[in-house]
């Protein structure tokens, strides 16, 4: 039997925490952009209104929709992105947008959806056992092809949190080696930039000794060991290479600062140090709404966009920062306690690839604004200005709010 309306069964704790990030992510907004005379909180509150009868029209949609049509909204996705290369409207270098006059949509904002969408679709297959080689290609085929998409616009933040994927995988079977070689060429290509390859081989020698005469007698391989040296020499070696001659000069910059192997505070270095100085300035309460000396002065480069958590930081302080990721953990815990109760497998997974993407989003956002991470580019959902950015995360959230309403309807 269908539901008489289509908010019936709709989960009003995610819904009531999303309106709050929406309403304080417009007052930052405002807030921030006050000074620049630019409309900047107008046009948010435009995008803001739009969103209500796209809600509408997503929850109007029967739940099976999505999943009975999810490989032909991942093909349409890839078809806008592959669009952009032909007649996408290119702005600060790069090249994401579609252009509509004065008013710009941004394809890879929506895609992650769809590629939520058709990785539920692809491993909600009965015969699909993410322990076989063949299953695991062709579950991060269906990641990867958006980033390589992604990647030449270019646009590595949007690229970044595709790796959300892999938390999702992880959870369905993915052999956990995936996240651990991934994390330990992330760490091992920091220690190089740190040190000298040289003491990075000799460290990774020194840790693979340490488990090789701490594993059982029947565990024990000398063989892989060494073919698990060499490779791991042969990554620290390039990595120098990789650093410079494929990162262009701004990544490097960033990384470099990051690291604290440069110091630059009036140029690549400007955003990060005037993000910084507005979030301590801030102090316990903060300096109040529109009170912000640095948001008010316009310190902070971009500070309505990827910078706005530090206009939550000056004016509302460390107790308002905390609400807001209160707020956020509450949503994301909330999500997956939603996933783990569906009575479908496609369900389920589409629920964690939400909580996921939305996790890695914010993670790299907050990093990003206090210092901890390179500047690339990552929104704060629902808080930073931009239609594209806010309906792709409205469209991302009430579909599986949508699929959590009908699952009364899914035996």
């Amino acid at each position: 039997m269908k539901n008489q309306s289509i908010t019936n069964n709709l989960d009003w704790i995610c819904v009531i925490i999303y309106c709050v990030l929406v309403s304080l992510g417009w007052l930052n907004i405002y807030s921030s952009s006050l000074s620049s005379m630019e409309g900047t909180s107008e046009k948010q509150f435009i995008f803001i209104a739009l969103t209500i009868p796209l809600i509408f029209i997503v929850l109007f949609v029967e739940g099976k929709f999505y999943e009975k049509y999810a490989s032909i909204i991942f093909g349409i996705s890839l078809l806008s992105l592959i669009g952009l290369f032909a007649v996408g409207k290119t702005i600060a270098g790069q090249r994401c947008w579609y252009g509509f006059g004065s008013f710009t949509l941004q394809p890879s904002e929506f895609a992650k959806a769809a590629t939520a969408l058709a990785l539920a679709k692809y491993l909600s297959d009965t015969q699909i056992n993410l322990k076989y080689t063949n299953r695991q290609i062709q579950a991060l085929a269906i990641v990867f092809l958006p980033v390589l998409l992604i990647l030449p616009q270019p646009d590595p933040g949007s690229a970044l949190i595709y790796s959300a994927f892999f938390l999702v995988l992880y959870r369905e079977g993915l052999p956990s080696w995936y996240i651990w070689t991934g994390f330990s060429a992330i760490l091992l290509f920091v220690l190089t930039l740190i040190l000298q390859p040289q003491y990075v081989i000799l460290l990774a020698l020194l840790v693979i000794v340490i488990v090789y005469y701490k594993s059982r007698l029947a565990d024990r391989n000398i063989v892989m060991s060494a073919i698990l040296f060499t490779l791991i020499s042969g990554f620290v070696l390039s990595v120098n290479y990789v650093f410079t001659h494929v990162f262009k000069q701004h990544h490097r910059d960033r990384f470099n600062i990051l690291l604290g192997k440069t110091v630059d505070m009036k140029g690549i270095g400007y955003n990060t140090n005037q993000s910084e100085i507005a979030i301590g300035s801030g102090g316990f309460f903060g300096k109040g709404f529109l009170e912000g000396t640095q948001t008010k002065g316009g310190f902070v480069p971009e500070q309505h966009t990827d910078y706005i958590f530090t206009t939550v930081g000056e004016e509302w302080g460390f107790i308002g920062s905390l609400v807001v990721i209160a707020l956020f953990v509450t949503l994301f815990l909330r999500i997956i306690y939603l996933a783990e109760r569906q009575k479908t497998k496609f369900s389920r997974v589409y629920g964690y690839c939400v909580a996921a993407i939305l996790f890695i989003h914010f993670f790299v956002n907050i990093a990003m604004v206090v210092g901890i991470f390179p500047t690339i580019g990552v929104p704060l959902p629902f808080f930073s200005y931009g239609g594209s950015g806010l309906w792709g995360f409205t469209i991302l959230l009430f579909i599986f709010l949508k699929m959590d309403a009908n699952k009364v309807n899914e035996w």
